[in-house]
């Protein structure tokens, strides 16, 4: 008992009394269950992968919103980690692809531009087909650094950069904004460079 509440104490957000909770909740459940419960873990880590293309989840080499048709490929929206993805996604106001960085620059934790998904996106947008970036990142300030960071390697490309309209609070995480002020902070995101003389 003692492992499986070590096991559970190491996800986010779970401390040792949650953990011990959820051990002695799956031991009032039926064998059959528990069985069911964990195969469930073991396929998730087989089957599910990195799309090759933006780096979300996926159960394919590439994901649904890379594969399909109806996705404008021209906007790319730079986000910080899947659970934006999934954020934006629920406000139904965008229609273009994605790139997961995979984090944020923080110096402080060791972060740097070598850690995250850079070299893709620069790939992607060089390729020639990109006509606008949005910067979806974190407005706190390893957002504002990443998207400085960005801004700075991508200036020299022929396309617009763009980041969310600032609807988000300063400081505020993507993933705990309401959907409301999330999609209209993407219908009404502006240029990149304007934000910088504010």
């Amino acid at each position: 008992m003692e492992n499986a509440v070590a096991e559970f104490a190491q996800l986010p957000g779970i401390g040792r009394k949650t953990a011990l909770r959820l051990v002695l909740h799956l031991l009032r459940q039926e064998e059959s269950e528990v069985v069911s419960f964990g195969e469930a873990i073991i396929q998730l880590k087989k089957e599910v992968k990195h799309c090759k293309i933006c780096h979300n989840i996926s159960d394919s080499e590439t994901c649904n919103i890379c594969a399909s048709p109806n996705r404008i490929e021209t906007v790319i929206c730079v986000v910080e980690s899947i659970r934006d993805v999934l954020s934006i996604e629920n406000t139904h106001q965008y229609n273009g692809r994605y790139h997961v960085l995979g984090g944020l620059i923080s110096p402080m934790d060791g972060v740097g531009p070598g850690n995250l998904e850079v070299e893709s996106l620069l790939e992607r947008v060089g390729a020639g087909d990109v006509v606008e970036v949005i910067l979806a990142l974190s407005t706190n300030m390893e957002g504002d650094t990443t998207n400085f960071y960005l801004y700075k390697k991508l200036k020299s490309f022929e396309v617009k950069i763009t980041t969310i309209a600032r609807g988000v609070a300063i400081g505020g995480e993507l993933e705990y904004t309401d959907e409301l002020t999330l999609g209209r902070s993407i219908v009404n995101r502006l240029n990149y460079s304007d934000t910088l003389n504010q």
